[in-house]
């Protein structure tokens, strides 16, 4: 009996033992299928993030602005369709939308913005001219229309059409012209104007570049090297 005894005590004592450790077991199974799971949804992830980066760099650096001009495009389009559906005006609906606030703010960005920015380079300067000259050519619809009813067919022309030579401007188109580069001539003689020579003053430069260059060296560096500059005009120089 006492043998029974102790063997029913020692299988009393072992099974919780084995159920602990295999319940043990499955916890560390459940986090290493857990951790596992985790490294491979954070690869897919690392993976798709590399893959968009990898876009973006591709793209232009202006993508997202030329994006959101697209869609407001896109936007404005099916706005027109819906408007012109009702048969109402899509300007007027437009300006219906459009808040005070947001109307003041524009007209104050619109005081702000200066139309002349200055000189900040050739191309930029050459850019505006071309700019504000094309603004002021006014076509000539009526004249267009003329030598269209003329030419008939031929108004288009193809690998077989002789143009060089045929086309006779009108006096009228002339005299534009001739007004427009007389215009550009006065306007560029007040910014271009040669500066009068000082007879009296010393001559320390070669030619006109060399004279700006000595002034602005003189500006700058004048007070420092005035002592030298007598030295060597007396002839005491060390």
């Amino acid at each position: 009996t006492m043998a029974s005894c102790a063997e029913g005590s020692a299988s009393i004592s072992y099974e919780p033992t084995e159920s602990a450790a295999s319940q043990k077991r499955e916890e560390r199974l459940r986090k290493f299928r857990e951790l596992h799971f985790k490294r491979n949804e954070a690869r897919k992830l690392n993976h798709k993030e590399v893959v968009e980066e990898d876009k973006r760099l591709k793209l232009p650096t202006n993508w997202e602005a030329k994006k959101a001009r697209l869609e407001w495009e896109l936007m404005t389009d099916e706005k027109k369709k819906e408007c012109a559906a009702k048969g109402e005006d899509y300007d007027r609906v437009k300006l219906l939308e459009i808040s005070a606030e947001d109307a003041e703010r524009w007209e104050r960005k619109k005081k702000k913005k200066n139309p002349d920015p200055g000189f900040s380079g050739y191309a930029e300067a050459q850019l505006r001219q071309y700019q504000r000259l094309t603004k002021q050519i006014k076509p000539d619809m009526d004249g267009y229309e003329r030598q269209r009813e003329q030419c008939g067919e031929d108004f288009h022309p193809t690998s077989n059409s002789l143009i060089h030579g045929t086309h006779v401007p009108s006096k009228e188109g002339i005299d534009r012209m001739v007004e427009d580069v007389e215009k550009q001539i006065e306007k560029r003689a007040k910014y271009s104007r040669r500066r009068a020579y000082n007879d009296d003053a010393d001559i320390d430069y070669i030619n006109e570049r060399n004279a700006k260059f000595n002034k602005k060296a003189e500006r700058f560096y004048g007070k420092y090297t005035a002592e030298i500059k007598q030295n060597l005009e007396r002839g005491t120089a060390v």
